[in-house]
C-alpha cells in the first residue's frame, strides 16, 4: 500500500503490540503553503500534525483531537487537529527571526497539550503533556506511559515535502495470539524499531517497511485510511464569532475601513461583511445567510 496522505494501522500478533504508520504529503503542502515558517517550525508542525493523526485513529466516536504547543521560545503557537474522518488542519505562529537556537521546547513557559472533543456528546477532555527534552516524540512516549500506563515509542521523520511518523504500543504483557508470554516482546521491538531511518519510514511502501523491521512478528496490516486538509471555516462560524465579541468591537471595524474582513488563520479564506451583513448577525441569532462574501 503506498498511497500518501493515509494512515496504516497494524498489529503484531506475535510481540503484543499494535501501532500506526501515517505519511503527509498533499496535505502538509497544503498546510504549509498558507504560511512561511522556518524550517525548524515547520517541522514541528508537520511531527504535531502526524501525531494528531496517530491518536485520532483511536477515537470511537465523531470528534477531533487536537495538540496545543504553546511558549516555545520563538515558537509562541501551535496546533495541529485531526477528526475522526481524517481531516487535518494545522498552523503556528512564531517570531519573525525563528531559527534552530530560538525554539526551545524544553523551556519553562513551554505548555503541550492533547484535546479530545467529542461532537455528539458536546465533551472535550484535555490532558498536559510535559515536555523535559528536545524531542516531541519524547514528550509523546512519556505522556502515555505515564498518564495513560501504555508503553509506546514514536518516531517522526520529514523531508522533500514529506512528513511521516511510526507508533507501536504495547496492548498485552503475553505473546499476543501465542500461548507462551514473551518476555522480551517490546524490547524487541523497541530495538528493531531503533534500525529505522528517515528515508525508509518517508519512501518504503508501508507493508515493505513492516516487513523490514518485523518480519517475525505476525504482522496483521489493515487497509490504509485516507487523510486531507480540510479547513473547518464558513460564513455559519464567522457570524458566531461576531456574535461573541459584540456589536461595538464589530462596528468599530466596519467604520474603520468600510467593509469588516474576517480572513481564516487555517485556510487564508477571506469573509467579507458591510453594514447590511452585520445588521443581519445581530439581528437574528439564526446562521448567516448568503451575502457574506468569500473570498
Amino acid at each position: 500500500m503506498t498511497s500518501a496522505d493515509a494512515i496504516h494501522a497494524f498489529q503484531l500478533q506475535r510481540a503484543g503490540v499494535r501501532g500506526q504508520v501515517v505519511r503527509l504529503e498533499s496535505a502538509w503542502h497544503e498546510i504549509r503553503q498558507q504560511a512561511e515558517l522556518p524550517p525548524v517550525v515547520a517541522r514541528l508542525l508537520g511531527e504535531s500534525l502526524v501525531a494528531s493523526a496517530m491518536f485520532a485513529g483511536a477515537l470511537k466516536f465523531e470528534g477531533s483531537l487536537s495538540i496545543h504547543l504553546r511558549h516555545a521560545g520563538a515558537l509562541r503557537l501551535l496546533f495541529a487537529e485531526c477528526t475522526h474522518d481524517g481531516f487535518l488542519r494545522g498552523l503556528a505562529r512564531c517570531d519573525a527571526d525563528a531559527s534552530d537556537a530560538s525554539v526551545v521546547l524544553a523551556g519553562t513557559d513551554t505548555q503541550l497539550a492533547i484535546t479530545i472533543e467529542n461532537s455528539r456528546a458536546d465533551a472535550r477532555y484535555q490532558g498536559l503533556v510535559a515536555v523535559e527534552s528536545a524531542s516531541l516524540a519524547q514528550a509523546f512516549e512519556g505522556y502515555f506511559g505515564q498518564s495513560e500506563q501504555l508503553p509506546t515509542r514514536i518516531v517522526f521523520a520529514a523531508g522533500n515535502g514529506r512528513c511521516a511518523g511510526l507508533m507501536v504500543q504495547q496492548i498485552a504483557a503475553s505473546g499476543g495470539s501465542g500461548s507462551t508470554i514473551d518476555e522480551d516482546a517490546w524490547g524487541r521491538v523497541g530495538h528493531l524499531l531503533a534500525t529505522l531511518t528517515e528515508g525508509e519510514l518517508l519512501d518504503l511502501p508501508v507493508e515493505q517497511l513492516l516487513v523490514r523491521l518485523f518480519h517475525e512478528e505476525e504482522i496483521l496490516l489493515q487497509q490504509g485510511r485516507p487523510l486531507a486538509f480540510r479547513c473547518s471555516c464558513s460564513p455559519q462560524r464567522v457570524a458566531a464569532m461576531l456574535r461573541s465579541l459584540g456589536p461595538s468591537e464589530a462596528d468599530e471595524a466596519l467604520r474603520a475601513e468600510g467593509v469588516l474582513t474576517v480572513t481564516c488563520e487555517f485556510c487564508n479564506r477571506r469573509y467579507q461583511l458591510d453594514a447590511i451583513d452585520l445588521a443581519t448577525v445581530f439581528s437574528d441569532s439564526s446562521p448567516m445567510p448568503g451575502p457574506m462574501t468569500e473570498q
